[in-house]
């Protein structure tokens, strides 16, 4: 073996090792979310009805809704956080919309409503968390339930329709699918790149990854910290427009804290990390697909709601698990 450094400046065996060590990270992060998918399949194979048109249109438009929440939990997860309150912002959001619009507003001004009120309530989770020094965990807990409880009392538990030419524009089809599917691949697509391409992106890692050092770099913690439980609001808000038009309107069960379970589920099998820095926005998009069709399998083989939860509780578990074991063996390394 030669001594002389290679073209990048590493010597052989070090260039040897690094390769090694990126196929074996690279295996410790996909190999869960194959085992679901292989055992999906598996599982989906029993149920006839799975491959009908229509069932995996169903999953596709299904996959949207949840995968931009999950969007919006990766985002938090990398810079170390944590947004239970997403499921009842969307609810809350989605329900202003529709009283604007049920008083009179036009669909664009119930959708600006709708975005605006998930952006706002994310920027009190940013300030609190940021600046207030707060923990996560216990502020989005007590969002959730502020949220919940203002959506129940708003509407006395009663769904708020929303106008035929508002579900008509949402859910506008090009080709065969709706119009909130390409919104889910796009939103994938370019969250993606700002994660992965753009100095925002390497603050979220940074700070996900070692906050203290980030701090020394000069990198705008409480800023970026700010703006990244402001943008999953927003992507809670956006989540709202599109539920309440797929349902036709909008009320405090869209935000049911079963909600929050998938949208974890979604993210953590997705291979995003719950301790930070580790993770993509498309990562936790194949994670939303993944829990969606086995939300659908479940559904098709009749299984009851509770054993259901019990099954995604149990997969939540075991993917933290992994993430656990990953992070302490990449600390030995």
């Amino acid at each position: 073996m030669s001594n002389k450094p290679n073209d990048d400046g590493l010597f052989p065996a070090v260039d040897q090792q690094l390769l090694s060590l990126r196929l074996k990270r690279l295996v410790q992060r996909a190999f869960p979310l194959l085992v679901v998918v292989l055992v999906l399949l598996f599982i989906s194979l029993l149920v006839p009805r799975f491959f009908h048109p229509r069932n995996l249109k169903n999953i596709l438009v299904q996959s949207s809704t949840l995968g931009l929440m999950a969007i919006g939990m990766t985002l938090v997860y990398l810079i170390g956080g944590m947004d239970l309150s997403i499921p009842s912002v969307m609810a809350v959001s989605g329900i202003m919309g529709a009283m604007i619009m049920k008083s009179g507003g036009s669909p664009v001004l119930g959708v600006i409503i709708t975005i605006a009120a998930g952006a706002v309530v994310g920027a009190v989770n940013g300030l609190s968390v940021s600046f207030l020094k707060m923990i996560p965990f216990v502020v989005t807990l007590a969002m959730m339930q502020v949220m919940s409880g203002i959506s129940t009392w708003v509407t006395n538990s009663v769904s708020i329709a929303v106008p035929l030419d508002y579900i008509d524009i949402i859910l506008f089809k090009i080709g065969e699918l709706p119009l909130p599917v390409y919104l889910f691949v796009t939103l994938t697509i370019v969250s993606t790149y700002f994660c992965k391409s753009t100095i925002y992106g390497r603050w979220l890692y940074a700070i996900g990854t070692n906050l203290e050092s980030s701090k020394v770099c000069m990198i705008p913690v409480r800023k970026t910290i700010f703006l990244t439980y402001t943008v999953s609001g927003m992507f809670a808000g956006l989540t709202g427009v599109l539920l309440t038009a797929r349902l036709g309107a909008a009320g405090p069960l869209m935000g049911s804290s079963n909600v929050i379970l998938d949208v974890m589920s979604a993210s953590v099998v997705g291979g995003v990390s719950i301790y930070g820095g580790v993770g993509s926005p498309l990562g936790a998009a194949v994670g939303a697909v993944v829990i969606t069709v086995l939300n659908n399998v479940l559904n098709l083989l009749r299984v009851d709601f509770f054993p259901a939860q019990v099954i995604k509780g149990v997969i939540v578990i075991v993917f933290v698990a992994f993430d656990s074991f990953g992070r302490s063996h990449r600390r030995q390394g």
